[in-house]
């Protein structure tokens, strides 16, 4: 990491009384001068209650908009503009408004990982870490569609019992580990504990020994740290976890066709850098804005997400 660069953030920081918020997925000199570094639930919950006048949002076009919802009136800077997500895109706003329309006694849970428009069209939002909670929070009978993540779907139908109408998105990243090479991986390292994130493919989830949010995954390799960790989702997640467990063997998972790492990553996450940081900081731009009535809808929902997950 450039100290100079990085001691330049931390003054302007202060200078513009700004925070910035860094997602798992970010490189790790990004991580490094975060002021808090975090899953989308704990993205989301710091920006809701930050008293800063700037939030640099170091991670991918959708989390800086949420957070950008829940502050109309702060300045909300993502350092690249074109920092996307392969599974927002997958639910293009005027598709998914004709499946609501068509399922009018349907409750709407949109996983936090979609547009401020799909978010509007919500009832409630959830992330990896509280889909289960808040799907058990609608009653029984209550028909449900959930979107826009057909795995993380899949697995919390399994976990709760509840059928719901599935939208057909999916990350790519996360449906890039390949079965075979993870089998092999593991018969090079015996014994080792397979963790997966939701997001991930139902065979995957089906040989993990934990799944769980980016959160939940740290969390488990700090209950456990005399074991031995193959790791099944954005590699960036490794620096967070080899800082918390220095000394545990922590091996990325393989994809289906990387040929040149074991691991698999976001080119829309790894597309901010330091340099791109500080000159967002530098001259607050590029600035996310959001039109006042999809904010006011798409707030609700969030709210609500928030507030069972206190």
């Amino acid at each position: 990491m450039s100290v100079d660069l990085a001691k330049d953030i931390a003054l302007l920081k202060r200078k513009k009384n700004a925070i910035i918020l860094a997602h798992y997925y970010q490189v790790s000199e990004i991580q490094e001068v975060a002021d808090y570094v975090g899953d989308s639930l704990g993205l989301s919950q710091k920006a809701a209650e930050t008293n800063k006048d700037i939030i640099v949002f170091a991670g991918v076009h959708f989390m800086a908009e949420t957070a950008k919802i829940l502050n109309p009136n702060k300045n909300v800077l993502l350092p690249d503009l074109l920092a996307g997500c392969s599974l927002a895109d997958s639910c293009p706003p005027s598709a998914f408004q004709k499946l609501v329309e068509t399922h009018p006694n349907h409750v709407v849970i949109t996983y936090i990982n979609c547009s401020a428009e799909i978010k509007a069209m919500s009832d409630l939002v959830c992330t990896s870490s509280n889909a289960e909670q808040i799907v058990n929070s609608i009653p029984e009978g209550v028909p449900i569609i959930f979107a826009p993540d057909k795995n993380l779907g899949k697995y919390i139908q399994k976990k709760t019992g509840r059928e719901m109408l599935l939208w057909d998105g999916s990350c790519i990243v996360h449906e890039a580990f390949s079965f075979d090479k993870l089998l092999k991986l593991y018969q090079k390292h015996p014994g080792s504990k397979i963790i997966a994130h939701p997001e991930s493919e139902s065979h995957i989830l089906e040989t993990a020994n934990y799944v769980g949010s980016t959160a939940g995954m740290i969390d488990y390799v700090k209950k456990n740290p005399s074991e031995k960790f193959i790791v099944a989702t954005e590699a960036g997640i490794l620096h967070k976890m080899k800082e918390q467990v220095p000394h545990t063997l922590l091996i990325p998972a393989p994809a289906e066709e990387d040929n040149t790492c074991a691991c698999s990553e976001c080119a829309f996450m790894k597309m901010n850098t330091l340099q791109k940081l500080y000159d967002c900081l530098l001259n607050e731009t590029p600035q996310i804005e959001v039109r006042e009535t999809i904010r006011k809808k798409a707030i609700l929902p969030i709210e609500r997400m928030l507030e069972l997950s206190k």
